[in-house]
């Protein structure tokens, strides 16, 4: 007689297994990303090694480096975030800390880049361009790749740490609401950049993807810290 309790016990869970399997697909998935940029970080790593700042967080490629070396200490962030809370006795801790984290390191790095001026910046007139899908076919896969990306961490931890931020509607209202704010700072700062309609809309799908991608783990209720005490509820008079 066979010994089935025994090779049920052996074998991993499925939960964990799909936890593996993601989070090694995940790990490769950054390493082919890191392969295909290779060469423009290596063309950035010598300035910002050297101290020069100004031509590191200047440029895109610089940008994108300064943002993977941040990431280990981003990782201690959460960790410290998460052990702090976990020790008062908060909820969700890990979940909390990573989507805070999370929307801070994944986003200002996007708003840093759209924010840099072009050549001929504080000559030439601010531009507007307010006709929809005009400026989608001159965009280019880069641009149409980086533009989605802006707000997509924000998409992502952000239903993941509020309630009234889970869902769909909102996510794309958030989305539409910052890359608004970028457009309008675009024309007003003399920077050489077009504040354009379709960059509102592909920011906000972007935003929207990425909350799909995280919808299994959107916070479903505002939680209470211990400090944090329901008001009693009065019994009424009669």
């Amino acid at each position: 007689m066979n010994d089935d309790t025994g090779s049920i016990a052996a074998s991993p869970p499925p939960r964990r297994t799909r936890r593996i399997v993601l989070l090694g697909l995940a790990v490769l998935a950054v390493a082919s990303g890191l392969f295909a940029v290779r060469g423009p970080l290596m063309m950035a790593a010598p300035m910002c090694v050297a101290g020069q700042w100004d031509r590191c967080v200047g440029t895109f490629n610089g940008v994108v480096l300064m943002t993977l070396v941040l990431l280990p200490p981003a990782f201690l962030v959460v960790w410290a975030l998460a052990r702090r809370r976990r020790a008062a006795g908060v909820a969700s801790a890990w979940r909390r800390s990573l989507a805070e984290v999370g929307m801070v390191h994944g986003t200002v790095p996007f708003l840093w880049m759209t924010m840099m001026p072009g050549g001929g910046a504080g000559v030439l007139p601010p531009r507007v361009s307010l006709v929809p899908l005009r400026d989608l076919v001159t965009m280019g896969t880069v641009g149409l790749g980086g533009n989605l990306l802006v707000f997509a961490a924000l998409g992502f931890f952000a239903p993941m740490r509020f309630a009234a931020l889970a869902s769909v509607p909102r996510i794309l209202a958030l989305g539409a609401g910052c890359s608004v704010l970028v457009e309008t700072a675009q024309y007003v700062l003399p920077l050489d950049r077009v504040s354009s309609v379709d960059d509102v809309l592909v920011n906000a799908t972007g935003a929207v993807l990425a909350g799909l991608m995280s919808r299994r783990w959107w916070s479903r209720t505002e939680e209470r810290t211990p400090t944090e005490q329901p008001r009693p509820v009065s019994a009424p008079a009669g």
